[in-house]
């Protein structure tokens, strides 16, 4: 599989454990922020877009980071993006944060606000546009453990895997 896969998302939709459950099925690495930023501290790199185009090179999963954008002209990426209803989202952080359901809420608002502020500065675009993705998951419909099972059906029958 020579895929690289790039997943945007919403704060608290359950994306990263779906991208773990695909790391593992599929044999390939996730690349996050943290990774990502201690290439750059390191100086392996003197961007961020730089080093997701070098991680690109070989089958990953990159979370955020603006990969959908960066990695756009390349023929082997699927961009996928993954949100959820407000109300999951926030519960799911309140589970796993011990977080009252005012503190979730604030941090869900506020890490979206972020994440749409550093996508439009790094992009020019809206963040979440579905014409930027190949693919949109919703966790609150589909449910976070079955997204892994979709997206491994759909590369097997492509042929991806």
């Amino acid at each position: 599989m020579k895929l690289v896969i790039t997943m945007s998302r919403r704060f608290g939709t359950g994306a990263s454990v779906i991208a773990n459950e695909l790391s593992e099925r599929l044999g390939i690495p996730v690349y996050d922020k943290a990774y990502i930023e201690q290439k750059i501290d390191d100086h392996m790199y003197e961007s961020e877009a730089e080093a997701i185009r070098k991680l690109a090179e070989k089958p990953c999963i990159i979370l955020g980071r603006c990969a959908s954008h960066i990695l756009k002209d390349k023929m082997n990426v699927l961009n996928i993006f993954v949100c959820a209803s407000k109300e999951d989202r926030i519960q799911r952080i309140m589970d796993l944060e011990s977080l009252t359901y005012e503190q979730a809420k604030e941090k869900v608002e506020t890490t979206d606000e972020e994440r749409s502020a550093y996508y439009y500065e790094h992009t020019g675009n809206t963040w979440g546009d579905i014409n930027d993705y190949h693919m949109i998951l919703d966790t609150s419909e589909l449910g976070v453990d079955n997204c892994a099972n979709i997206l491994m059906q759909y590369f097997e029958r492509l042929e991806y895997i």
